[in-house]
Protein backbone atom coordinates (compact mmCIF):
# COMPACT_ATOMS: atom_id res chain seq x y z
CA UNK A 1 0.00 0.00 0.00
CA UNK A 2 1.35 3.41 -0.92
CA UNK A 3 1.71 6.07 1.73
CA UNK A 4 -0.86 8.29 0.01
CA UNK A 5 -3.36 5.44 -0.18
CA UNK A 6 -3.60 5.43 3.60
CA UNK A 7 -5.00 8.98 3.51
CA UNK A 8 -7.13 8.24 0.44
CA UNK A 9 -8.89 5.35 2.20
CA UNK A 10 -9.32 7.35 5.41
CA UNK A 11 -7.68 4.60 7.43
CA UNK A 12 -6.38 5.30 10.95
CA UNK A 13 -2.75 6.45 11.03
CA UNK A 14 -1.00 4.87 14.02
CA UNK A 15 2.40 4.82 15.66
CA UNK A 16 4.86 3.38 13.15
CA UNK A 17 2.90 4.42 10.05
CA UNK A 18 4.77 6.69 7.67
CA UNK A 19 3.74 10.33 7.34
CA UNK A 20 5.80 12.76 5.20
CA UNK A 21 7.43 15.49 7.29
CA UNK A 22 5.50 18.30 5.61
CA UNK A 23 2.20 16.64 6.44
CA UNK A 24 3.35 15.93 9.99
CA UNK A 25 4.01 19.64 10.51
CA UNK A 26 0.58 20.62 9.16
CA UNK A 27 -1.17 18.02 11.35
CA UNK A 28 0.81 19.17 14.39
CA UNK A 29 -0.16 22.77 13.69
CA UNK A 30 -3.82 21.70 13.60
CA UNK A 31 -3.54 20.28 17.13
CA UNK A 32 -1.76 23.43 18.34
CA UNK A 33 -4.57 25.63 17.04
CA UNK A 34 -7.12 23.35 18.66
CA UNK A 35 -5.61 23.52 22.13
CA UNK A 36 -4.64 27.20 22.06
CA UNK A 37 -7.90 28.75 23.27
CA UNK A 38 -8.40 26.57 26.33
CA UNK A 39 -4.71 26.59 27.27
CA UNK A 40 -4.50 30.39 27.38
CA UNK A 41 -7.90 30.78 29.05
CA UNK A 42 -6.65 29.49 32.42
CA UNK A 43 -3.81 32.03 32.69
CA UNK A 44 -6.18 34.76 31.50
CA UNK A 45 -8.57 33.93 34.36
CA UNK A 46 -5.97 33.40 37.07
CA UNK A 47 -3.36 36.01 36.16
CA UNK A 48 -0.55 33.68 35.12
CA UNK A 49 1.62 34.56 32.14
CA UNK A 50 0.19 33.26 28.83
CA UNK A 51 3.59 32.77 27.20
CA UNK A 52 4.76 30.70 30.18
CA UNK A 53 1.60 28.57 29.99
CA UNK A 54 2.16 27.84 26.28
CA UNK A 55 5.88 27.20 26.72
CA UNK A 56 5.39 24.84 29.67
CA UNK A 57 2.48 23.05 27.97
CA UNK A 58 4.90 22.18 25.17
CA UNK A 59 7.68 21.16 27.55
CA UNK A 60 5.26 19.13 29.69
CA UNK A 61 3.87 17.32 26.64
CA UNK A 62 7.34 16.38 25.44
CA UNK A 63 8.24 15.10 28.93
CA UNK A 64 4.99 13.11 29.09
CA UNK A 65 5.84 11.42 25.79
CA UNK A 66 9.34 10.61 27.03
CA UNK A 67 7.96 8.97 30.19
CA UNK A 68 5.24 7.05 28.30
CA UNK A 69 7.72 5.64 25.74
CA UNK A 70 6.30 7.90 23.00
CA UNK A 71 3.21 5.68 22.73
CA UNK A 72 0.28 7.80 23.95
CA UNK A 73 -1.17 10.44 21.55
CA UNK A 74 -1.79 13.05 24.24
CA UNK A 75 -1.23 16.80 24.51
CA UNK A 76 -1.05 18.38 27.96
CA UNK A 77 -2.69 21.78 28.37
CA UNK A 78 -3.88 24.01 31.22
CA UNK A 79 -6.15 22.32 33.78
CA UNK A 80 -9.41 24.07 34.67
CA UNK A 81 -9.88 22.00 37.84
CA UNK A 82 -7.46 24.18 39.83
CA UNK A 83 -8.92 27.60 38.93
CA UNK A 84 -11.02 28.14 42.08
CA UNK A 85 -8.30 27.28 44.64
CA UNK A 86 -5.74 29.18 42.56
CA UNK A 87 -7.82 32.35 42.78
CA UNK A 88 -8.29 31.84 46.52
CA UNK A 89 -4.60 31.33 47.28
CA UNK A 90 -3.59 34.15 44.94
CA UNK A 91 -5.77 36.56 46.87
CA UNK A 92 -4.55 35.30 50.26
CA UNK A 93 -0.81 34.83 49.69
CA UNK A 94 0.15 35.74 46.11
CA UNK A 95 0.73 33.89 42.84
CA UNK A 96 4.07 32.34 43.83
CA UNK A 97 2.34 30.42 46.63
CA UNK A 98 -0.19 29.23 44.04
CA UNK A 99 2.75 27.80 42.12
CA UNK A 100 3.99 26.05 45.25
CA UNK A 101 0.62 24.40 45.84
CA UNK A 102 0.46 23.14 42.25
CA UNK A 103 4.01 21.77 42.48
CA UNK A 104 2.93 19.63 45.44
CA UNK A 105 -0.28 18.60 43.64
CA UNK A 106 1.83 17.31 40.76
CA UNK A 107 4.02 15.36 43.16
CA UNK A 108 0.84 13.71 44.48
CA UNK A 109 0.48 12.14 41.03
CA UNK A 110 4.02 10.79 41.38
CA UNK A 111 3.14 9.15 44.70
CA UNK A 112 0.03 7.55 43.18
CA UNK A 113 2.05 6.41 40.16
CA UNK A 114 4.36 4.58 42.57
CA UNK A 115 1.39 2.87 44.23
CA UNK A 116 -0.03 1.80 40.86
CA UNK A 117 3.36 0.41 39.86
CA UNK A 118 3.69 -1.46 43.14
CA UNK A 119 0.21 -3.01 43.22
CA UNK A 120 -0.52 -3.24 39.48
CA UNK A 121 -2.88 -1.40 37.17
CA UNK A 122 -5.36 -4.27 37.38
CA UNK A 123 -6.41 -3.05 40.81
CA UNK A 124 -7.38 0.26 39.24
CA UNK A 125 -8.88 -0.99 35.97
CA UNK A 126 -11.35 -3.30 37.69
CA UNK A 127 -13.08 -0.18 39.00
CA UNK A 128 -13.62 1.12 35.44
CA UNK A 129 -15.76 -1.40 33.48
CA UNK A 130 -17.54 -0.22 30.27
CA UNK A 131 -20.76 0.61 32.15
CA UNK A 132 -18.74 3.18 34.13
CA UNK A 133 -16.29 4.42 31.49
CA UNK A 134 -18.84 4.75 28.66
CA UNK A 135 -21.08 7.26 30.46
CA UNK A 136 -18.03 9.08 31.87
CA UNK A 137 -16.63 9.54 28.36
CA UNK A 138 -20.01 10.81 27.21
CA UNK A 139 -20.10 13.28 30.11
CA UNK A 140 -16.70 14.69 29.14
CA UNK A 141 -18.11 15.67 25.76
CA UNK A 142 -21.60 16.67 26.89
CA UNK A 143 -20.27 18.73 29.81
CA UNK A 144 -18.34 20.82 27.29
CA UNK A 145 -21.40 21.33 25.07
CA UNK A 146 -22.53 24.59 26.78
CA UNK A 147 -18.99 25.95 26.33
CA UNK A 148 -19.14 25.29 22.60
CA UNK A 149 -22.58 26.90 22.29
CA UNK A 150 -21.52 29.88 24.41
CA UNK A 151 -18.51 30.50 22.16
CA UNK A 152 -20.49 29.96 18.96
CA UNK A 153 -23.31 32.26 20.06
CA UNK A 154 -21.00 35.29 20.00
CA UNK A 155 -21.40 35.27 16.21
CA UNK A 156 -23.54 32.48 14.82
CA UNK A 157 -22.69 33.31 11.20
CA UNK A 158 -18.95 32.78 11.77
CA UNK A 159 -19.67 29.66 13.85
CA UNK A 160 -21.88 28.23 11.11
CA UNK A 161 -19.29 28.90 8.40
CA UNK A 162 -16.52 27.14 10.35
CA UNK A 163 -18.86 24.28 11.30
CA UNK A 164 -19.92 23.70 7.69
CA UNK A 165 -16.30 23.74 6.53
CA UNK A 166 -15.37 21.10 9.12
CA UNK A 167 -18.31 18.90 8.14
CA UNK A 168 -17.71 19.39 4.43
CA UNK A 169 -14.00 18.56 4.64
CA UNK A 170 -14.64 15.51 6.85
CA UNK A 171 -17.30 14.06 4.54
CA UNK A 172 -16.43 15.14 1.01
CA UNK A 173 -12.67 15.85 0.91
CA UNK A 174 -10.26 13.22 -0.38
CA UNK A 175 -6.72 12.25 0.56
CA UNK A 176 -4.67 14.30 2.99
CA UNK A 177 -7.14 17.21 3.03
CA UNK A 178 -9.71 14.96 4.71
CA UNK A 179 -7.61 14.78 7.90
CA UNK A 180 -7.37 18.58 8.18
CA UNK A 181 -10.99 19.54 8.94
CA UNK A 182 -10.13 21.58 12.04
CA UNK A 183 -7.32 23.51 10.37
CA UNK A 184 -9.49 24.15 7.29
CA UNK A 185 -12.36 25.27 9.51
CA UNK A 186 -10.10 27.68 11.39
CA UNK A 187 -8.43 29.12 8.29
CA UNK A 188 -11.64 29.30 6.25
CA UNK A 189 -13.58 30.83 9.13
CA UNK A 190 -10.77 33.31 9.82
CA UNK A 191 -10.63 34.45 6.19
CA UNK A 192 -14.41 34.90 6.14
CA UNK A 193 -14.24 36.80 9.44
CA UNK A 194 -11.48 39.06 8.12
CA UNK A 195 -13.37 39.81 4.91
CA UNK A 196 -16.53 40.67 6.85
CA UNK A 197 -14.63 42.92 9.28
CA UNK A 198 -14.83 40.67 12.33
CA UNK A 199 -11.10 40.45 13.11
CA UNK A 200 -9.17 42.97 15.22
CA UNK A 201 -5.56 42.95 14.00
CA UNK A 202 -4.35 45.35 16.72
CA UNK A 203 -2.82 42.63 18.97
CA UNK A 204 -0.69 41.43 16.04
CA UNK A 205 0.69 44.92 15.42
CA UNK A 206 1.44 45.51 19.10
CA UNK A 207 3.05 42.12 19.88
CA UNK A 208 6.82 41.70 19.83
CA UNK A 209 8.33 39.20 17.40
CA UNK A 210 10.54 37.51 20.02
CA UNK A 211 10.50 37.50 23.81
CA UNK A 212 11.34 35.11 26.62
CA UNK A 213 8.41 34.11 28.83
CA UNK A 214 8.21 35.81 32.22
CA UNK A 215 9.30 32.85 34.35
CA UNK A 216 8.67 33.03 38.10
CA UNK A 217 9.50 30.55 40.85
CA UNK A 218 7.33 29.05 43.60
CA UNK A 219 7.06 29.75 47.29
CA UNK A 220 5.63 27.31 49.79
CA UNK A 221 3.51 27.43 52.92
CA UNK A 222 1.31 24.77 54.47
CA UNK A 223 -1.94 26.71 54.08
CA UNK A 224 -1.66 27.20 50.31
CA UNK A 225 -0.55 23.60 49.82
CA UNK A 226 -3.55 22.27 51.78
CA UNK A 227 -5.92 24.38 49.69
CA UNK A 228 -4.55 23.43 46.27
CA UNK A 229 -2.89 20.00 46.54
CA UNK A 230 -6.04 18.00 47.50
CA UNK A 231 -7.56 18.90 44.12
CA UNK A 232 -5.26 16.17 42.81
CA UNK A 233 -7.75 13.66 44.28
CA UNK A 234 -10.31 14.77 41.70
CA UNK A 235 -7.89 15.31 38.82
CA UNK A 236 -6.38 11.83 39.18
CA UNK A 237 -9.85 10.41 38.51
CA UNK A 238 -10.12 12.83 35.59
CA UNK A 239 -6.70 11.68 34.33
CA UNK A 240 -7.71 8.01 34.39
CA UNK A 241 -10.95 8.87 32.60
CA UNK A 242 -9.12 10.86 29.92
CA UNK A 243 -6.55 8.11 29.32
CA UNK A 244 -9.44 5.65 28.96
CA UNK A 245 -11.11 8.08 26.52
CA UNK A 246 -7.97 8.29 24.38
CA UNK A 247 -7.56 4.51 24.51
CA UNK A 248 -11.18 3.96 23.51
CA UNK A 249 -10.89 6.50 20.70
CA UNK A 250 -7.81 4.91 19.13
CA UNK A 251 -8.74 1.36 20.17
CA UNK A 252 -5.64 0.76 22.28
CA UNK A 253 -5.10 -0.02 25.96
CA UNK A 254 -2.76 2.62 27.35
CA UNK A 255 -3.65 1.68 30.93
CA UNK A 256 -1.82 -1.60 30.29
CA UNK A 257 0.88 -0.41 27.87
CA UNK A 258 2.86 1.75 28.53
CA UNK A 259 0.97 1.65 31.84
CA UNK A 260 -1.14 3.87 34.06
CA UNK A 261 1.84 4.44 36.35
CA UNK A 262 3.72 6.03 33.45
CA UNK A 263 0.84 8.28 32.36
CA UNK A 264 0.32 9.43 35.97
CA UNK A 265 4.05 10.04 36.38
CA UNK A 266 4.27 12.00 33.12
CA UNK A 267 1.23 14.13 33.94
CA UNK A 268 2.34 14.75 37.53
CA UNK A 269 5.93 15.77 36.74
CA UNK A 270 4.70 17.93 33.85
CA UNK A 271 2.33 19.70 36.26
CA UNK A 272 5.05 20.28 38.88
CA UNK A 273 7.52 21.41 36.23
CA UNK A 274 5.01 23.85 34.75
CA UNK A 275 4.16 25.35 38.14
CA UNK A 276 7.83 25.59 39.14
CA UNK A 277 8.42 28.06 36.29
CA UNK A 278 5.13 29.93 36.59
CA UNK A 279 2.67 27.90 34.51
CA UNK A 280 -0.67 26.29 35.45
CA UNK A 281 -1.32 22.62 36.22
CA UNK A 282 -1.37 20.40 33.14
CA UNK A 283 -3.93 17.85 32.05
CA UNK A 284 -4.82 15.73 29.03
CA UNK A 285 -6.97 17.71 26.62
CA UNK A 286 -10.50 16.91 25.47
CA UNK A 287 -10.13 19.16 22.42
CA UNK A 288 -7.24 17.10 21.09
CA UNK A 289 -9.13 13.88 21.81
CA UNK A 290 -11.92 15.27 19.64
CA UNK A 291 -9.42 15.85 16.83
CA UNK A 292 -8.21 12.24 17.18
CA UNK A 293 -11.78 10.97 16.81
CA UNK A 294 -12.52 13.25 13.87
CA UNK A 295 -9.33 12.75 11.82
CA UNK A 296 -8.29 9.19 12.79
CA UNK A 297 -4.68 10.40 13.00
CA UNK A 298 -3.43 8.57 16.09
CA UNK A 299 0.32 8.95 15.56
CA UNK A 300 1.91 10.29 18.79
CA UNK A 301 4.57 12.22 16.86
CA UNK A 302 1.85 14.69 15.78
CA UNK A 303 1.35 15.64 19.44
CA UNK A 304 5.08 16.16 19.89
CA UNK A 305 5.15 18.46 16.86
CA UNK A 306 2.20 20.35 18.35
CA UNK A 307 4.21 20.65 21.58
CA UNK A 308 7.11 22.19 19.64
CA UNK A 309 4.73 24.72 18.09
CA UNK A 310 3.45 25.59 21.59
CA UNK A 311 7.03 26.24 22.73
CA UNK A 312 7.62 28.45 19.69
CA UNK A 313 4.42 30.38 20.45
CA UNK A 314 5.72 30.87 23.98
CA UNK A 315 8.84 32.68 22.74
CA UNK A 316 7.23 34.42 19.72
CA UNK A 317 4.42 36.65 21.01
CA UNK A 318 3.68 37.79 17.44
CA UNK A 319 2.58 34.28 16.40
CA UNK A 320 0.58 33.86 19.58
CA UNK A 321 -1.15 37.16 18.84
CA UNK A 322 -2.14 35.94 15.38
CA UNK A 323 -3.91 32.91 16.89
CA UNK A 324 -5.45 35.04 19.62
CA UNK A 325 -7.22 37.15 16.97
CA UNK A 326 -9.23 34.15 15.75
CA UNK A 327 -12.81 35.04 16.76
CA UNK A 328 -14.12 32.89 19.61
CA UNK A 329 -17.23 32.02 17.61
CA UNK A 330 -15.11 30.23 14.99
CA UNK A 331 -13.62 28.01 17.68
CA UNK A 332 -17.11 27.49 19.06
CA UNK A 333 -18.46 26.29 15.71
CA UNK A 334 -15.64 23.76 15.42
CA UNK A 335 -16.03 22.69 19.05
CA UNK A 336 -19.64 21.68 18.39
CA UNK A 337 -18.22 18.81 16.32
CA UNK A 338 -15.18 18.08 18.50
CA UNK A 339 -17.03 17.87 21.81
CA UNK A 340 -19.86 15.90 20.22
CA UNK A 341 -17.28 13.45 18.88
CA UNK A 342 -16.10 12.72 22.43
CA UNK A 343 -19.63 11.97 23.58
CA UNK A 344 -20.12 9.76 20.53
CA UNK A 345 -16.98 7.78 21.40
CA UNK A 346 -18.52 7.02 24.81
CA UNK A 347 -21.67 5.76 23.13
CA UNK A 348 -19.58 3.64 20.78
CA UNK A 349 -17.82 2.10 23.77
CA UNK A 350 -21.15 1.01 25.26
CA UNK A 351 -22.24 -0.53 21.96
CA UNK A 352 -18.97 -2.31 21.23
CA UNK A 353 -18.83 -3.81 24.72
CA UNK A 354 -22.48 -4.87 24.39
CA UNK A 355 -23.54 -3.28 27.67
CA UNK A 356 -26.99 -4.63 28.51
CA UNK A 357 -29.40 -1.76 29.14
CA UNK A 358 -32.28 -4.11 29.80
CA UNK A 359 -30.54 -4.59 33.16
CA UNK A 360 -31.85 -2.29 35.90
CA UNK A 361 -28.41 -2.32 37.46
CA UNK A 362 -26.75 -0.87 34.35
CA UNK A 363 -29.56 1.65 33.86
CA UNK A 364 -29.14 2.92 37.43
CA UNK A 365 -25.34 3.25 37.16
CA UNK A 366 -25.55 5.16 33.88
CA UNK A 367 -28.44 7.32 35.11
CA UNK A 368 -26.61 8.41 38.26
CA UNK A 369 -23.40 9.15 36.35
CA UNK A 370 -25.28 11.27 33.78
CA UNK A 371 -27.27 13.33 36.27
CA UNK A 372 -24.41 13.97 38.70
CA UNK A 373 -21.95 14.69 35.91
CA UNK A 374 -24.23 16.97 33.90
CA UNK A 375 -26.22 18.47 36.76
CA UNK A 376 -23.34 20.44 38.25
CA UNK A 377 -23.24 18.50 41.53
CA UNK A 378 -20.65 19.70 44.06
CA UNK A 379 -19.61 17.83 47.20
CA UNK A 380 -17.58 19.79 49.78
CA UNK A 381 -15.04 17.59 51.58
CA UNK A 382 -13.44 18.59 54.87
CA UNK A 383 -10.86 16.39 56.61
CA UNK A 384 -9.36 18.28 59.52
CA UNK A 385 -7.76 21.38 58.05
CA UNK A 386 -7.93 19.99 54.52
CA UNK A 387 -10.84 21.37 52.51
CA UNK A 388 -11.66 20.73 48.86
CA UNK A 389 -14.62 19.98 46.60
CA UNK A 390 -15.45 17.12 44.27
CA UNK A 391 -17.28 18.38 41.21
CA UNK A 392 -19.12 17.08 38.16
CA UNK A 393 -17.05 14.47 36.33
CA UNK A 394 -14.88 13.41 39.27
CA UNK A 395 -17.92 13.09 41.54
CA UNK A 396 -19.87 11.24 38.83
CA UNK A 397 -16.97 8.84 38.32
CA UNK A 398 -16.74 8.10 42.03
CA UNK A 399 -20.51 7.53 42.23
CA UNK A 400 -20.39 5.19 39.22
CA UNK A 401 -17.46 3.23 40.67
CA UNK A 402 -19.19 2.80 44.04
CA UNK A 403 -22.51 1.74 42.47
CA UNK A 404 -20.75 -0.75 40.23
CA UNK A 405 -19.18 -2.37 43.29
CA UNK A 406 -22.22 -2.21 45.54
CA UNK A 407 -25.09 -3.23 43.23
CA UNK A 408 -25.44 -6.99 42.66
CA UNK A 409 -24.61 -8.20 39.16
CA UNK A 410 -27.21 -10.96 39.16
Amino acid sequence: MSKETTFEKNQPIRDGDYIPMGKKIILGMQHTFTMFGATVLVPLITGLDISVALFMAGIGTLFFHFVTKKKVPVFLGSSFAFIAPMLMVSEMYGMQFVQGGIVVAGLTYVLLAGLVYAFGHEKIVEYFPPIVTGPIIMIIGLKLAPTAIDMASQNWLLALVSLLIVVGISIYAKGFLQVLPVLCGLVGGYVFAAVTGNVDFTPIKEAALFGLPNFTFPKFNLESIMIIAPIAVATVVEHIGNILVVGTTVEDDYIKTPGLHRTLLGDGIATSLSAFFGGPANTTYAENTGVLALTKIYHPVIMRIAACFAIILGVMPKLGAVISTIPTSIVGGISIVLFGMIASVGGRSLVENQVDFTSSRNLIIAAVIFVIGLGGAILPVEIGTVKFTLESMALAAIAGILLNKVLPKD
